[in-house]
């Protein structure tokens, strides 16, 4: 595993996140040295979501209005059903990730984190993976979608589902120590 020491790395969530894919990257990106923040729309905490199920909160380290992306290294979108609708939804969150993109900073985003990306407008012309059900929404959007457990294309890692988290993992602490 390469070495994060010195990386800050921004995780964009809202309430309804995917607690496996929130929790599981933050601790492996710790583990391997990286200081990571939780952004959020609101200040506070957010509360994420097991089997359709309310779980555990999460402190908000600051809200997106507050966070200056070009103090950060990279950038972790997390899924979850309500999580990603939430933040495409906040004009601020969505120029917020498109300036990752402009900076050509790595970007990792899980499940139905991508979402997010489509409103951005970044995903025209990449390889792209998801949870299937939002499969069609990333190609009208113009992305080249295929059924892998984790693809990197350029600054941007994608993953499947809570089961890919390993190699999502794997792959991000790879992409955000460049």
């Amino acid at each position: 595993m390469k070495n994060l020491n010195n990386k800050r790395i921004a995780v964009l969530a809202a309430d309804g996140y995917e607690q496996s894919e929130l929790v599981e990257p933050v601790n492996a990106l710790k583990e391997n040295g990286a200081q990571v923040e939780i952004i959020s729309l609101k200040s506070g905490e957010i509360r994420g979501m097991v089997d359709h199920e309310w779980a555990e909160s999460i402190a908000v380290d600051k809200t997106v209005k507050e966070a200056n992306h070009s103090e950060y290294d990279a950038l972790l979108l997390p899924g979850g059903v309500l999580n990603p609708d939430a933040v495409r939804s906040d004009e601020a969150a969505v120029a917020w990730v498109k300036k990752f993109f402009e900076a050509e900073k790595p970007v990792a985003a899980i499940c139905h984190g991508p979402q997010t990306l489509i409103d951005a407008e970044v995903v025209k012309g990449r390889k792209m993976t998801s949870y299937k059900a939002i499969h069609k929404d990333l190609k009208n959007a113009g992305a080249n979608w295929v059924d892998e457990e984790v693809v990197t294309d350029g600054n941007l890692t994608t993953s499947r589902s809570p089961e890919d988290i390993p190699a999502f993992n794997e792959r991000i602490i790879k992409e955000f120590s460049k």
